[in-house]
C-alpha cells in the first residue's frame, strides 16, 4: 500500500481556507524541487484565466479550483476541480505528481471532477463546464 503523499502545513491551511470560505476559489501545489511535501505555489481569487496562466509551460502543478458557471437552467452552480497539470516538456516528476494527485482525491472526496490535462486547451472553460454539469 502507498504512503499518502505529504502536504505542508500551508498547503493543508490553503485547502482548508478553500473549503470553508469564498475568499479563495483556487489552490495550486507543487514540489519546489524534488519530491516531498506539496507546497503551497498558488492562493487566490483567480479566474478561470488567470488560473490557466498561473500554470508553466514545462512544471508539473496539481490544481485544486472551484469552477462557477450557469447551469442550463441558467442557475449560478459551483464545482470544485481536481485537476493533475503535466504539461508535454514534465514528464521528469510525473509519477510524484501523480502518487500526489492520488493522495489529493483521498483528502478531498466531496471533489467529483477529477482530470489530468497535458495541454491548455484541455482545460478550456467550457470543456470544465461539461465535465461539472
Amino acid at each position: 500500500m502507498n504512503q499518502p503523499t505529504p502536504l505542508s502545513v500551508e498547503s493543508l491551511d490553503a485547502l482548508q481556507h478553500l473549503k470553508e470560505t469564498r475568499e479563495i476559489n483556487t489552490v495550486i501545489l507543487c514540489y519546489p524541487h524534488h519530491p516531498g511535501a506539496l507546497q503551497l505555489d498558488v492562493e487566490g481569487n483567480l479566474t478561470h484565466d488567470e488560473m490557466v496562466q498561473a500554470l508553466p509551460d514545462d512544471e508539473p502543478r496539481l490544481i485544486v479550483h472551484e469552477l462557477s458557471f450557469a447551469s442550463p437552467e441558467g442557475t449560478r452552480r459551483s464545482e470544485r476541480l481536481l485537476i493533475l497539470w503535466v504539461p508535454a516538456a514534465a514528464t521528469a516528476h510525473e509519477e510524484a505528481y501523480t502518487a500526489g494527485y492520488d493522495s489529493l482525491k483521498e483528502l478531498l472526496p466531496d471533489v467529483r471532477v477529477h482530470l489530468t490535462a497535458r495541454r491548455a486547451d484541455q482545460l478550456e472553460y467550457r470543456r470544465l463546464v461539461a465535465l461539472a454539469g
